[in-house]
């Protein structure tokens, strides 16, 4: 039996629980000029639940993105706000602005964009 699996990785994903742990997030995000990525997720969807794996990869690979996870039964008013209408539904923000947005279960558009969107501030 391999011994890695033993190991539990402390999750990068930050799960959001309400609209006001939402707006702290985003306000810390901006502060810091820190990017955020969004995976708006529902426990009912299958292609949901089977991107959180990929997305809790994503966070260990991007360590200068901030990484949420909201359910949007759980805090349907943060899904309202941003125009969620399909789940899964990946969300990149910078200074509180979504500058890309992709709909469904993804993984290499998802990591396309995140790169794309990387290599745009190095060119600045």
């Amino acid at each position: 039996m391999d011994k890695q699996s033993n190991k539990k990785v402390k999750s990068r994903v930050i799960k959001v629980e309400s609209e006001d742990s939402w707006d702290f997030f985003i306000t810390q995000a901006n502060n810091q000029a820190c990017p955020v990525f969004v995976h708006f997720a529902a426990s009912w969807c299958a292609p949901s639940v089977a991107m959180n794996p990929f997305f809790e990869e994503l966070a260990l690979s991007y360590q200068d993105i901030l990484f949420l996870l909201v359910d949007v039964d759980d805090v349907k008013g943060v899904a309202s706000k941003m125009e969620i209408k399909a789940m899964p539904s990946f969300l990149l923000m910078r200074q509180g602005t979504q500058i890309g947005k992709l709909v469904g279960a993804n993984p290499h558009q998802i990591r396309k964009m995140i790169d794309g969107f990387r290599s745009s501030l190095k060119s600045t």
